[in-house]
This record gives C-alpha cells, sequence and structure tokens, in this order.
C-alpha cells in the first residue's frame, strides 16, 4: 500500500508538473515578475530544437518541447556552509541571460550554446584571466535565440532536490545529463560539451567580456 501511494503521488507530481503554464522570456522579464522568489522545480519547453536532438519520446504541448528540468536552490551543501542565495526568480532569469550569464553559470545556457554554436555563428571561448569559459559576444546572440524559442514553467516545492530525481526518472529529458544515464541523448550532449571545453582551451583568451 505504502508503495502504490508513493506512485500515486510521484504520477501527480509529473502531472501537475507539466500542467503548469508556461512563460516567455519577456514575461519573466515583465513589471510585475510572474516568477515567484520561492523553492522550485523549473521546465524549460522548446519552440525550435537545438543540436538535432531526437525528441520523439519527450513531453511536447502546443507546439513547445519540454528538454530540461531544474531546481532553485539546489540541496543542502554536503559540509554544512550556506549555498548563495538563490530561488526560481533569480535562477530562471539567470538562464534567461540577465545582465552578463556566463556559460560557466548556467548549465542550460552552455548546452544549448554548444549546440546551436555552429549554426548561430559563435564557439565557447576562454575570457579574462583564462579561468571562465563563455560564449563571449555569442552570450547576446544565444539570449535572443532563447528569447524567441524557450519557454518556462514551474512548480513550488520547499525541497526540490527530492522532486528533482523523480522527474528526470519519469519524463524524457535530453538537456539533463547529470544522473540521467537512461536518456540516449546524455552521453553525446557531455561529449559535445567536453570538445567544446577543449577546443576553448586552444584558442587564445579573450578580454573580459560585458
Amino acid at each position: 500500500m505504502a508503495e502504490s501511494m508513493s506512485e500515486k503521488r510521484r504520477a501527480n507530481a509529473v502531472v501537475n508538473f507539466l500542467a503548469a503554464q508556461r512563460y516567455t522570456r519577456a514575461e519573466v522579464f515583465a513589471d510585475p515578475c510572474p516568477v515567484p522568489s520561492a523553492a522550485g522545480a523549473y521546465g524549460w519547453w522548446f519552440r525550435d530544437i537545438p543540436g538535432g536532438i531526437d525528441v520523439s519520446g519527450c513531453e511536447q504541448r502546443d507546439g513547445w518541447t519540454l528538454l530540461y528540468v531544474g531546481i532553485s536552490p539546489g540541496p543542502p551543501r554536503t559540509d554544512g556552509k550556506p549555498h548563495v542565495p538563490q530561488d526560481l526568480r533569480k535562477r530562471v532569469r539567470y538562464h534567461f541571460g540577465a545582465g552578463n550569464a556566463g556559460a560557466d553559470g548556467s548549465t542550460l545556457r552552455k548546452s544549448l550554446g554548444v549546440l546551436l554554436g555552429d549554426q548561430l555563428g559563435f564557439a565557447l571561448r576562454r575570457i579574462g584571466s583564462g579561468k571562465r569559459q563563455t560564449f563571449a559576444g555569442g552570450e547576446a546572440v544565444l539570449t535572443q535565440w532563447m528569447a524567441e524559442n524557450a519557454a518556462v514553467s514551474w512548480v513550488l516545492h520547499p525541497e526540490p532536490w527530492y522532486l528533482e530525481p523523480k522527474l528526470i526518472d519519469a519524463l524524457n529529458l535530453p538537456l539533463n545529463f547529470q544522473e540521467n544515464g537512461r536518456n540516449a541523448f546524455a552521453p553525446e550532449l557531455k561529449r559535445r560539451r567536453r570538445e567544446a571545453a577543449v577546443k576553448a582551451g586552444k584558442m587564445r583568451v579573450l578580454a573580459e567580456w560585458s
């Protein structure tokens, strides 16, 4: 019985997550911002599919395809130290490109940029001291692509790190490459990200980009 109830709660969580309203970049940066300053899980939906991903098994709604889920804040640190304060609003805006959103700070943006770089005309580069990697001038191009082709949804959850693995296990999410071994595209995405980082290491370091 306990297992059956657990499975039912998991199924309900997935249904509620998929039913959540989607918002574009313009809507997220509207005043007032619709994204709450609270803990939860978010999903990224795309109109155009980056990098030739096979989305035949992905959730699709009204012309949008779900490719990635994330959470904010993350789980408690094992060393007991506090996280930098995060919530859904801060994290969603960061992914969408608020200010100078570097590829090293957003796993989603880095994956999208690696998959779209050849098409949109940019590549991962080292900047400043050479320890950071971003898409430099391509960040603005990527932000514009996301404004036209990406939307985000979310659900509130006080401890979203318990919800995230349930969503990854239940859904086909090609852009989640961590803890997602059953997804066929995850190893390919890891490979492309590694290759992009190696290529960046062989190119000259750019000045700090703003």
